[in-house]
């Protein structure tokens, strides 16, 4: 059996200002664990591993540090980092706003991979795809440069029918972000 993770970069975003979490929210313990160390357990199984932060902010065993292209411009601009980073094949996104992701999770939108397809989301309660957790294909390097380079800035632009595939029936617990305090799971 083939390893789904064979051709997979691992990508967390941690760059932004957390400025409404109030503290670098990277860095926040929750349940004994950083948000940073849970965005990036679920997938220490890919070949190659990214955490897009500026230099020296931050240290992950196992991860390569990749400074955003355009700092400051959000997600689809460290995804655009990720893309440029990554060897070919499937970039496996998130931010350390999403600390509730398995490897289960992961495992699911991997099998929903197919020929044609160059992005894959889970659909939340509401049935809304959630780009802040989801696969993307490096063949998408040049549409994300252009829809920055036109002023898009947001993700959700990134791939687009029909070459997005979307996964129902994913437990939304899993997609709750972390924006404040009062975010995380149980501190309410």
């Amino acid at each position: 059996m083939t390893d789904p993770w064979a051709d997979v970069t691992a990508v967390v975003t941690a760059g932004g200002r957390s400025s409404r979490f109030g503290s670098d929210k990277a860095l926040v313990t929750w349940q004994g664990r950083t948000l940073l160390d849970r965005a990036c357990t679920p997938l220490q199984g890919a070949a190659t591993r990214l955490l897009i932060a500026p230099e020296g902010r931050y240290q992950v065993p196992g991860w390569r540090v990749t400074p955003d292209i355009r700092p400051g411009e959000g997600p689809l601009a460290a995804l655009e980092a990720a893309l440029h980073a990554a060897p070919d094949g499937w970039v496996a996104f998130t931010g350390v706003d999403l600390p509730c992701l398995t490897r289960d999770y992961w495992d699911t939108l991997l099998a929903a991979r197919a020929p044609g397809v160059r992005g894959v989301q889970a659909l939340d309660g509401l049935k809304r795809p959630q780009p802040l957790a989801a696969l993307y294909h490096t063949s998408l390097r040049a549409h994300v440069t252009d829809l920055l380079d036109a002023g898009e800035r947001r993700l959700r632009f990134a791939v687009t029918a029909p070459h997005v595939r979307h996964v129902p029936g994913v437990d939304p617990a899993l997609l709750r972000n972390v924006n404040t305090p009062a975010d995380l799971p149980g501190t309410r």
